[in-house]
């Protein structure tokens, strides 16, 4: 029996090659019992007709699916499926008992309570103002090499570092290249022992939260802050205090005594992106020092170009091993890498390490080693540098426009970093804001998710120019500053 062509259809929507979909069609509807064992495929001419596809894409997937046993050639009389192709078991699930059903909430010892959200659609790429901020912009990112380096990391000659468990241990190559070439940038030097590769920031967040906490410490952070630290010290149980930051970041005085941890976001503060001065962070560590705390210090965004001469690491200064240094690729390359690292005293690393090996071993080791030819072949370097110059464009244009506007920046005279922090005028709701400007298909952060949840603040929002184009932003500007007149006239 021939299978017809109109029961096939593509997908327009998706992401995946014409051929990828081709092939993931016939796959599916094989495994499902659709396609039955010995029935005829439709000849490529038709079959590509019926898409409106290339004949040759067509071929080139049935010939990927005769390669994996799903579909054999006869001469001269086209594809069958095989008598051989794989199929899904068959089997029947119980029916549903809603009587007896398990009481999860019950059951989970140690509930999780979902992570904060910024307000943010899924399908943010489709708006035509996308104003948010940690997103990559694909046109800035050096795909060919990137992809040059992956297949380098998947040839024969790497086949260990592709195939090992590494057990606790990570990709030589790469720490060599983080110890040698990226941690002196910030002025940090490490031994191999001092530092640990992680899955992203957050990641490495968790770890030395649930290393230096418990429900019997008291953590300090930011006030506005980052809202996936607030989620950490939150789930750890601690007391945790929220420190008022001004016009130069966190203020030592603002901490009290008695605290356990200090989380700061010294270089660029999350979100304002004020940098601590360095008698500040002088002071700090004389109080970490004095006052025997230890000092959490998320380093994001250190790569991106500043107006000003560069300051080194909190972490750089640290003589006595207080500084627990957070790094992180994922605004540099792409979030989606989620690769990230650890620097701090061995003993520190020594149990992070133990901790990882527990949940998860090791990033992949492929991922590790297609990182290590990307950051040692220079394309990180060149990334970094095209990255800067459209920044530092976007930035001068955001900039103007925001002024041209009549729009308040929150922090005038910022130097570098990839976002802006405004003010609304008192009695906009920039929650309410956000909602309204997706009607223009233009996206903000409205800032309540950075604030101490005990004392909402709605006056404030973000706007990021890392994945929005040069010649669109002036327009979005004008479309967020009618729409914040409209409300505010309301």
């Amino acid at each position: 029996m021939a299978i017809p062509t109109e029961t096939l259809f593509l997908d327009p929507d998706s992401e995946r090659t014409l051929q990828q979909q081709i092939q993931g069609l016939v796959a599916d509807s094989i495994l499902s019992g659709r396609f039955q064992a010995g029935e005829k495929m439709p000849s490529t001419r038709a079959f590509a007709k019926h898409l409106k596809v290339a004949r040759i894409t067509v071929s080139l997937a049935y010939n990927e699916l005769v390669a994996n046993g799903y579909l054999v050639s006869r001469d001269r009389s086209g594809y069958f499926v095989s008598d051989t192709a794989p199929r899904l078991p068959q089997f029947r699930p119980p029916p549903p008992d809603p009587e007896d059903a398990v009481d999860w909430d019950s059951v989970i010892a140690n509930p999780f309570a979902p992570p904060s959200e910024l307000v943010r659609p899924s399908d943010w790429r489709n708006y035509h103002f996308p104003f948010i901020y940690g997103q990559s912009d694909p046109r800035l990112f050096d795909h060919q090499n990137w992809r040059l380096c992956a297949l380098n990391a998947l040839g024969r000659k790497d086949f260990e570092s592709l195939t090992t468990d590494y057990y606790e241990r990570d990709d030589p190559v790469l720490i060599e290249y983080l110890r040698r070439q990226l941690l002196p940038r910030r002025g940090i030097s490490a031994r191999p022992e001092e530092v640990l590769l992680t899955m992203g920031a957050q990641n490495a967040l968790w770890f030395a939260t649930q290393l230096l906490l418990s429900p019997e410490k008291t953590a300090v952070m930011e006030n506005p802050g980052y809202a996936g630290l607030r989620d950490l010290l939150r789930q750890v149980g601690c007391r945790t205090v929220f420190a008022e930051v001004d016009q130069d970041g966190l203020p030592p005085e603002a901490i009290p005594h008695g605290a356990d941890v200090v989380c700061t976001t010294a270089s660029h503060h999350c979100p304002t992106s004020v940098t601590m001065p360095i008698a500040r962070r002088r002071e700090l560590l004389r109080r970490a020092r004095e006052e025997n705390f230890i000092i959490i210090e998320d380093d994001y965004e250190f790569e991106l170009p500043s107006l000003r001469a560069p300051t080194p690491a909190l972490k750089a200064q640290d003589r006595t091993g207080c500084v627990i240094y957070v790094g992180s690729f994922s605004k540099t390359l792409f979030p989606g890498l989620r690769m990230g690292y650890l620097v701090a005293p061995e003993p520190f690393i020594r149990q992070a390490r133990s901790l990882r090996a527990y949940i998860m071993r090791h990033p992949p080791g492929h991922v590790q080693r297609t990182m290590a030819y990307f950051l040692s072949l220079g394309h990180f370097d060149a990334q970094l540098t095209r990255m800067g110059d459209a920044f530092s464009r976007r930035r001068a244009v955001m900039e103007k426009a925001i002024e041209e506007n009549g729009l308040e920046l929150a922090t005038p005279g910022l130097s570098g970093g990839s976002s802006f922090w405004l003010r609304a005028p008192a009695g906009v709701s920039t929650t309410a804001l956000a909602l309204r400007l997706r009607e223009d298909s233009v996206l903000i952060e409205p800032g309540q998710a950075f604030f101490n949840p005990e004392e909402p603040n709605q006056n404030f929002y973000r706007l990021a120019y890392s994945s929005i184009a040069s010649n669109r932003i002036p327009q979005g500007i004008e479309l967020i500053a009618r729409a914040t007149e409209e409300l505010a006239r309301a």
